[in-house]
This record gives C-alpha cells, sequence and structure tokens, in this order.
C-alpha cells in the first residue's frame, strides 16, 4: 500500500511539475549593441540597462494572457560594424526574440532594422538617433531618444544663443551618425543665420588617433566652437591633440561624446566648461528622483558608473512589458499595435511614440564637465 501511495505521489508531483511548466512562458528579449571594440562601454552599457529591467520584471512575477512569464535576456555583440549587425539581427530571429533592445550605432541600427521588420519583430534603439531610421516606414521601428533633427537643432541653438559663437569649425567621423548629426548641426546653424560662420568642414574615421593634419588646418581659422560628430573614443584623443596645438576652442557634440569616460580617455585635455554635450531624454523637478535612484541601483549592482545608454534600454525594455501587458500576449504581431499607442513613465522620461516610431516631445538634456565630472546645464524640448 505504501509502495502505491508513493507511486500516485510521484505521479501527482509529474503532473503539478508539468502544469506548472505550461503555465510559464518563455519570453526573450533580445540587445544588439557593440561588446567589443572601442565602444564597448557603451554597448555594455545598454546590455546592463536591459538586464536590470528583466530582473526587476520576473521578481514581479507578471502575468500576460494568464501565464506567468519568465523574462529571459539574450545579449549579442555586432562589434559597431554594419555587417556583424545583420547578422546579429537575423541570429536574434532565428532564437525566437520577442522584441530587441537596439541597436547603438545607427550604422547599425539601419541595415539591421530590415531583417526584423521583415520577421515582424519589434526593436526599440535605445541610442540611434539618424532619421533615416524611422523613415523608412517600417512599423516595428521605435525608438527611445530624440532623433538628430531635434539634436542638431538644439544644439546649433545652444552654440549661437548662449556660447555666443561667431567662428565654427566641424569636423566628423563619416559614420552614420557622426555625419548624419554633423550635417544637422550645419543645417541648424545656417537656419539661425546671424553672424555666425562656418569656417572649416573636415572629416575623420571613428578609429583615427591621429588628428594633427586636420586640427592645424582648423586652428589657421581662429574658430571659437569646434563641433564633433562622432563618438567618446575618437573625441578624447582629439582634445588631447587640441591642447598640444595650443588650439582653445570649445568642444561641442551630441551623445556619443556625453558619457563618463570622457575623463579617462581626454584626461586634463577636458578642462573646465570646455565641452558641450547632450543626452537625448532628460527629466526635471520632482521626477529627477526616480532618475537618481535608477542610477544608485545601478552602481550598487555593477559598481559602474552609467555611461549614456543604460536608462534608455531599461525604459525600452519596460515599455515592451507594458505593451505585452495591454495586448495580453507576448506574440510580435498581437503586441506591436498596443506598442505604438504605449505611453509609458519611464526614468528617463515620458515615453509615446509618434506615427514613425519617434518620440513625441522628445527632451534633450545638454552637458558640460567640471572637475572631471558630467554637469547637468538644462533640460530642453523640441530644439
Amino acid at each position: 500500500m505504501s509502495r502505491r501511495l508513493a507511486a500516485l505521489a510521484t505521479i501527482a508531483t509529474s503532473v503539478l511539475a508539468s502544469t506548472s511548466a505550461i503555465a510559464q512562458t518563455i519570453v526573450k528579449i533580445g540587445t544588439a549593441s557593440p561588446l567589443s571594440g572601442p565602444g564597448a562601454h557603451q554597448g555594455k552599457d545598454i546590455e546592463n540597462g536591459a538586464r536590470m529591467a528583466i530582473d526587476e520584471l520576473n521578481a514581479a512575477g507578471i502575468a500576460i494572457g494568464g501565464r506567468k512569464i519568465q523574462w529571459v535576456l539574450q545579449p549579442e555583440d555586432d562589434a559597431a560594424d554594419p555587417k556583424a549587425g545583420t547578422a546579429v539581427a537575423q541570429k536574434l530571429v532565428d532564437a525566437h526574440v520577442a522584441a530587441v533592445v537596439g541597436h547603438l550605432n545607427s550604422g547599425t541600427t539601419v541595415p539591421a532594422s530590415k531583417i526584423y521588420a521583415t520577421a515582424g519583430i519589434p526593436q526599440i534603439s535605445p541610442a540611434a538617433t539618424t532619421p533615416v531610421y524611422t523613415q523608412q516606414g517600417f512599423r516595428t521601428a521605435f525608438r527611445v531618444v530624440a532623433n538628430d533633427n531635434l539634436i542638431g537643432r538644439t544644439l546649433a541653438t545652444y552654440t549661437l544663443g548662449t556660447l555666443k559663437a561667431k567662428r565654427i569649425a566641424i569636423i566628423d567621423d563619416r559614420t552614420a551618425f557622426g555625419q548624419g548629426l554633423a550635417d544637422e548641426f550645419a543645417k541648424g546653424v545656417r537656419a539661425a543665420g546671424g553672424a555666425a560662420t562656418l569656417v572649416s568642414r573636415q572629416f575623420t574615421s571613428d578609429k583615427a588617433v591621429d588628428f594633427n593634419a586636420i586640427l592645424t588646418q582648423i586652428r589657421a581659422k581662429k574658430p571659437d566652437v569646434i563641433f564633433y560628430g562622432g563618438m567618446d573614443a575618437v573625441a578624447g584623443p582629439m582634445l588631447k591633440q587640441m591642447k598640444t596645438l595650443g588650439l582653445p576652442a570649445m568642444l561641442v557634440s551630441g551623445d556619443g561624446i556625453c558619457s563618463e569616460r570622457m575623463p579617462v580617455l581626454a584626461g586634463d585635455a577636458l578642462g573646465e566648461g570646455k565641452v558641450v554635450c547632450v543626452v537625448a531624454g532628460g527629466v526635471e523637478g520632482p521626477r529627477e528622483a526616480g532618475a537618481a535612484a535608477f542610477t544608485q541601483r545601478y552602481q550598487a549592482r555593477y559598481k559602474l558608473q552609467i555611461q549614456s545608454y543604460a536608462p534608455y534600454a531599461y525604459d525600452a525594455v519596460m515599455v515592451l512589458a507594458k505593451a505585452m501587458q495591454a495586448a495580453g500576449s507576448t506574440v510580435p504581431a498581437t503586441f506591436l499595435p498596443a506598442l505604438a499607442k504605449v505611453r509609458h513613465e519611464g526614468v528617463t522620461g515620458t515615453i509615446a511614440f509618434d506615427a514613425k516610431g519617434d518620440l513625441r516631445n522628445a527632451a534633450m538634456t545638454l552637458f558640460t564637465y567640471r572637475n572631471g565630472r558630467k554637469v547637468k546645464l538644462q533640460v530642453v524640448r523640441g530644439g
């Protein structure tokens, strides 16, 4: 009799385990960013932010469509390379991820977006700013940052209105991000009219280490401001060479250089208030407490400073989860319409998308560096 009871107990345990397994749904969220190469610190920032959101969702025990969700993160390294980016995109599609948070670079985001669109998988970029990304007509493409049109116009307005620049030189790294941002900045300066003059336009690459030739040409033009379209891995050494050449101009740029690593990359060439950069997003007043709390959680967990994009990756995952809950489904085709209509109060601000997948009423935060630390200047909206 005892053996029979034991057997029945074993069967019951197996049935319960099977039922439990059926009642749980695994939802994979992919991230795609450079986890190797010069931009690895920025790419890891995206992975870390997304992982925080994944872990918090699992801790909350969220159920969707009557099933408890087990959230799983699948991070992939696109090496900031377009070819690697498309390979990573196909890998994530083949892994049946429900959505992708990525990519970081505009040059990888755009080609990868075509693969996600064909597969019907939602993609939210926490970093890519090229307008091309959301102008392709893909209903799967979203971003939680402002685009280059807004960022370039904002930086042009600040450079002319607040910095009172009269002579401006422009350098870009010839990437989709860097060149695109520099072009939008130049348009903003020209549109503003006034006494400011664009005295030089120079080009480098995202892997360059020697800028003496272009900086020497620029020095002869005596600019007040140099605008740089590119990432911090190049901007840091460029600042050092500006100092060596005795080129006192301020450096203005976008979110690619607006990292916590800039003081390390630039050393004492960073100066005091010599660099102005903008991050796409921003909160003010009472909502700053939420952003500060996220920063504390991040630092406590990773023992690292947030570089730039972790809060945006975190918000992107939370937005996806909210859309799935609203739709009552984790199937991309089912929750995609809810994603397009979502409204979420995130750590980076209010997230709601327009018809193209861009942020509505996008905020941007201007920063400078003082005493080797990034310091907030102001939050602006819509350029």
